[in-house]
């Protein structure tokens, strides 16, 4: 059960979201792979093995050594495509894409962490051209993600500004508690994976959602809620409850490209094959 409504008399809380198995259903960078096909961005043997890597991933996702090795994998890969191109891609296949993979648990405890009066933040490591639009999707007040350097031809340099992944996202969540005025002590948070433990460490409400099976010990052993997300919805069937307009996103950080995430798990994927959250 969440808390009673805010007193707005006390200092302003949130509730911060990972995104990809704890908002929505599946990766939010591989599930736009065939409309990166369509587009021009990945070729058919991509398309294929991505199918393998939304497994991979569904099934257990990948640890730091890993997640370090394809954050220097995907800047290298996505150098020069085009960002402009990547957000008209998300834009046109949004709803078709990620409406229905949309967990109704987790639209559910939006919709109520908003009527107490609480932000909601969604913090990713997925890249901004993604995450963004679902952020408003969602209704979500602030958005924290991952973020490339830009040229000035509007392509990726290959360059990282900014990792939404680990401990930084616990330091993002610190620094817009910052900022914001969010008493973190009566904030929440939710996310799967035990790379995540640092941002649910920094809030006074952590919960695991769906939890791989290390934040899953975690959880067990400091007495955090644990919660099961498994029906997905697609929110115009939730409507109207979901139907006020979004209030505008506050990028905190922003995203490695959408098309290098994709093909970044590929590589992931290819890798856990042959070696053997």
């Amino acid at each position: 059960m969440l808390g009673p409504v805010e007193n707005h008399s006390l200092p302003r809380t949130a509730a911060f979201f990972d995104l990809d198995k704890t908002v929505i259903a599946k990766s939010s960078t591989l599930t736009f792979s065939k409309s990166f096909y369509q587009g021009g961005l990945i070729n058919r043997r991509a398309v294929l093995r991505t199918a393998y890597a939304q497994f991979v991933f569904m099934a257990g996702g990948a640890d730091h050594d890993q997640m370090e090795r394809m954050r220097a994998y995907l800047s290298a890969l996505c150098r020069g495509w085009n960002v402009q191109q990547v957000k008209e891609i998300v834009a046109e296949t949004l709803h078709d894409l990620i409406d229905p993979i949309i967990y109704d648990e987790a639209a559910s405890l939006i919709e109520e962490h908003h009527t107490a009066g609480r932000d909601v933040v969604i913090v990713s490591t997925s890249g901004a051209e993604v995450v963004e639009p679902i952020g408003e999707l969602l209704g979500a007040d602030r958005v924290v993600a991952t973020r490339m350097v830009v040229g000035e031809d509007g392509c990726f340099t290959g360059e990282v500004e900014y990792y939404a992944y680990g401990p930084t996202k616990a330091e993002a969540v610190k620094e817009l508690a910052a900022s914001e005025g969010y008493d973190l002590a009566r904030c929440y948070a939710y996310s799967d994976s035990a790379t995540d433990v640092p941002m649910l460490e920094a809030v006074g409400h952590p919960h695991a959602v769906n939890p791989d099976r290390a934040l899953r010990r975690e959880a067990l052993a400091r007495s955090w809620p644990i919660l099961d997300f498994h029906r997905p919805v697609r929110l115009k069937q939730r409507l109207p409850a979901l139907s006020v307009p979004p209030r505008p996103a506050l990028v905190a950080a922003a995203a490695i490209g959408a098309a290098a995430a994709t093909a970044g798990l590929v590589w992931y994927a290819s890798k856990r094959r042959t070696a053997v959250v």
